[in-house]
């Protein structure tokens, strides 16, 4: 297997390695490969998947499908989950749950026990997952949710082994498309209350992060549920767009960023709307513009998702005033409503509402992210570690208390460390008392 020396990044861009890659053919070839972290599409926005000075194990080209019956999916850990759904859904078949792009694969969804927009009904990915093919110590083991390295594995970041393959139990649907209903919300108070009453089976919501006095936490609250078999069918999913270059400083600049945020909020018309949208468009809306992490320009850019209990919802307005007064936001900015749910003891949910917004990378944003951390760890919060590129050993310590015990289960299945990568060196992650 040969190796390839080569710069590659997180998709914020802010972060880079350098390093030997490998991207096996088949499973087989791993055999013949020393231990590595294994990396899928890249998707992780800062160092999760990036291993500096050292190598890499590209599972890209590992996305086979291995067998389907009665609902229950063996496939290659490279799969990307938009392919799958793309595939399946005419079947009658979903993934349970699908994060905001379509370029995931799966091992990254386990590794990172990843969420959707239907967390508060269906919990996180790794709750679906029966069955994991794993590589660690030189052999190639089937895991079942009984086992204690089961667990570590899902939110584990890709620390136990090599995940080649899963077992997955789909989602039956009745219709090809997705029913959505759009509302405006006026405010942060209408926001919440809205988002966390809503009985739909999936719930997302955008907000317009520049505005501030009484329009703070503004936005559009989509509720969606896939269509009845006999409900009229959605037009066809937009055809991608791609950045060729990346976008110059002044196209992020404040007063147009506030500008978009206002012709964005106002193309859903006052009263509201229903309309009938391709489950691409509904689940991975910004897979139409491939490489858009180029509009933040050759810097990059940081996204910062943090999670608060419900009864500390109030930190969330106040971050969002920050965030505002300072003018570092860009549009895509998020609200979602989280339940229980947690497959693994390093996985990011907890029930309450989760806040995720981008910013250009600059000393700047560094400084308000780290007030923001600072805000979130007080409200009982903690940050997504699959978004974070500038967090501390021990912020993530008080916010993940079960990191000592995984960090544990860790060390029996890496002992040599072969596995470290930038993330869990900077936040010592596998630091064991």
């Amino acid at each position: 297997m040969a190796w390839r020396t080569e710069i590659y990044s997180g998709w914020g861009r802010a972060l880079s390695a350098t390093g030997d890659v490998a991207r096996p053919e088949r499973a087989s070839a791993l055999e013949t490969l020393p231990a590595a972290p294994a990396r899928g599409q890249g998707r992780s926005y800062g160092d999760a998947c990036l291993n500096d000075a050292g190598r890499i194990i590209d599972m890209s080209r590992l996305d086979r499908i291995l067998g389907f019956e009665g609902g229950l999916l063996h496939v290659e850990a490279g799969a990307r989950l938009g392919e799958i759904a793309r595939i399946f859904a005419p079947q009658g078949w979903l993934p349970p749950v699908m994060p905001g792009t379509g370029f995931a694969t799966v091992g990254g969804a386990i590794a990172n026990d990843v969420h959707g927009k239907n967390h508060h009904h269906a919990g996180t990915f790794g709750q679906h997952v029966s069955e994991i093919t794993l590589r660690f110590q030189g052999k190639t083991k089937r895991l079942r949710p009984e086992n204690p390295l089961f667990k570590a594995t899902i939110g584990g970041l890709g620390q136990t082994g090599t995940i080649v393959a899963a077992k997955l139990k789909m989602t039956a649907i009745a219709g090809q498309a997705m029913q959505v209903r759009e509302r405006r919300m006026a405010g942060w108070e209408e926001f919440v209350a809205e988002l966390s009453s809503s009985l739909a089976p999936y719930s997302v919501g955008w907000i317009d992060a520049t505005a501030r006095g009484a329009a703070l936490g503004r936005g559009i609250l989509e509720e969606g549920e896939i269509a009845q078999a006999s409900a009229p069918g959605a037009k066809k999913a937009k055809k991608a767009k791609k950045i060729p270059f990346n976008a110059p400083s002044i196209a992020l600049a404040p007063p147009i960023v506030r500008a978009f945020n206002a012709a964005y909020l106002r193309r859903v018309p006052a009263s509201g709307r229903t309309v009938m949208r391709a489950f691409d468009d509904f689940f991975f809306p910004l897979d139409r513009i491939h490489d858009w992490n180029r509009l933040y320009g050759k810097r990059g850019f940081h996204q910062f998702q943090c999670v608060v209990p419900m009864a500390s919802e109030g930190a969330l307005k106040d971050m969002l005033a920050l965030i505002a007064g300072a003018g570092r936001a860009s549009p895509l900015a998020v609200l979602k409503r989280l339940g229980p749910g947690r497959g693994g003891a390093m996985s990011f949910p907890m029930e309450g509402l989760t806040l995720a917004v981008d910013m250009p990378a600059s000393q700047a944003t560094e400084e308000i992210i780290a007030r923001l951390e600072d805000m979130t760890l007080e409200a009982g919060g903690r940050i997504y570690l699959a978004k974070d590129a500038l967090s501390s050993a021990a912020t993530i310590d008080a916010m993940y208390p079960e990191r000592a015990a995984w960090a544990a289960t860790v060390a029996k299945a890496d002992p040599a460390g072969a596995l470290e990568t930038d993330l869990t060196r900077r936040l010592e992650l596998r630091r064991v008392p």
